[in-house]
């Protein structure tokens, strides 16, 4: 809700819907409301972006103690999803503890260490906002089990951190020290971004401390159990080591442990993709199989089915990334357009008959411009660029 610059894409967005050949389905679940077969007898090509949408276990005792969750749930909470929006988060504790190292994780880290003037004036949503204004929670720790060189934040995500109004990072100078194989990775020219990373890790362990949070980056430590009788109250850590050539380094237990009291965990190390009826499925890698982009099955071409981002090669890298798998998709239907065939296609004249007779409220994109149009309304009492409906029946009632 606070990085308001990154949500400047829906105007393309915008353009790309205006084009008379688009047209949009909202409120309709592929597997469930309608069948991939039908959508290939509608269509000559189909391509499932649909992320990844579940979250991979620490798979360690106590992890599904009341108190422990995913970043997921927490983002998709503060956030306004309605998948989300009935969860519970007891802050009422002094310490949280997030396990991960990657963007996801900063941003639940940012969330809990901003002060609601700094969040009043977002998207963030209404529920949210009054849970936080009430958080007793001073002490963030944001734990990772390789070292600095690894972390997987961008730049421009930690140096936010130097930023905040009531909250210092925090970092052990001793914990900075780097093996010769991490020392060799930051040589590399191609490795600029984590450079960038541990000149900020150095510039935060010089900082004075004076304000009220604290968010304390660890490193080289792996949770091995969650503690507490009904709820969590605590973790054990043990000590890593890292072994192995630059680039391939893993981190291995030591044997040593320490205890950290936390009242709230979030697990925020990997996202897997979710199956969907009618399509193959990796379940180790949580992807649909494709070479390419094309969707295989039993390493055969499923023709005029094709995929990308998270769903196609996991949750690795952001935007631009996703911009360059879709490209490479696109070369390969483009590639395929003759073997697709000439004969025409319905499209959405042939789905739309089949939503209308299973009862399935579809939303147009005429209609989801009402639903935004009435959010930003909603939020300008309160100085909000919007306040989200987070129930899906809301957003149906805008439009009668």
């Amino acid at each position: 809700p606070d990085h308001a610059k990154l949500k400047q894409a829906i105007q393309l967005y915008d353009k790309i819907a205006g084009a008379s050949q688009f047209n949009y389905l909202g409120n309709v679940t592929v597997g469930r409301d309608l069948a991939v077969d039908e959508l290939q007898q509608s269509h000559h090509a189909v391509i499932f972006t649909c992320g990844a949408e579940s979250d991979r276990k620490l798979g360690i005792p106590g992890e599904n103690l009341q108190g422990s969750y995913t970043a997921t749930e927490f983002v998709g909470w503060y956030n306004g999803h309605p998948d989300y929006r009935d969860r519970q988060f007891d802050l009422s504790h002094e310490v949280a503890v997030i396990i991960g190292q990657g963007n996801v994780a900063a941003d639940v880290s940012r969330i809990l260490a901003k002060s609601i003037d700094e969040l009043k004036h977002t998207d963030i949503s209404a529920h949210a906002l009054e849970t936080l204004a009430a958080s007793r929670i001073r002490d963030i720790y944001v734990i990772g089990r390789r070292g600095p060189a690894q972390a997987k934040f961008t730049p421009k995500e930690l140096r936010e951190f130097g930023e905040l109004a009531i909250c210092d990072p925090v970092i052990n100078p001793e914990d900075l020290a780097l093996n010769p194989a991490s020392q060799a990775e930051l040589e590399e020219k191609s490795n600029a971004a984590s450079v960038k990373i541990c000149q900020l890790f150095e510039e935060f362990s010089r900082i004075q401390l004076s304000k009220s949070k604290r968010c304390h980056f660890r490193f080289l430590l792996s949770p091995v159990e969650l503690t507490g009788k009904d709820k969590l109250q605590g973790l054990i850590l043990e000590k890593n080591k890292l072994s192995g050539e630059p680039f391939s380094q893993s981190a291995r237990g030591t044997g040593e442990k320490i205890t950290l009291d936390a009242g709230i965990l979030f697990r925020s190390i990997g996202y897997l993709g979710v199956a969907i009826p009618g399509l193959p499925f990796d379940a180790r890698k949580g992807i649909i199989p494709n070479n390419q982009g094309r969707i295989t099955e039993n390493g055969a071409a499923l023709p005029g089915l094709y995929t990308a981002g998270w769903i196609k090669r996991g949750p690795t890298g952001i935007i631009g990334t996703n911009r360059a798998c879709s490209v490479e998709t696109i070369g390969s239907l483009v590639q395929d357009l003759p073997a697709l065939g000439t004969t025409p296609k319905r499209g959405i004249s042939a789905i739309i008959p089949l939503l209308k007779e299973r009862k399935i409220r579809y939303v147009s994109y005429p209609e989801w411009k009402k639903i935004d149009d009435q959010e930003v309304v909603r939020g300008k009492p309160a100085g909000k660029p919007r306040e989200k409906f987070t129930q899906v029946d809301d957003m149906l009632s805008v439009l009668g």
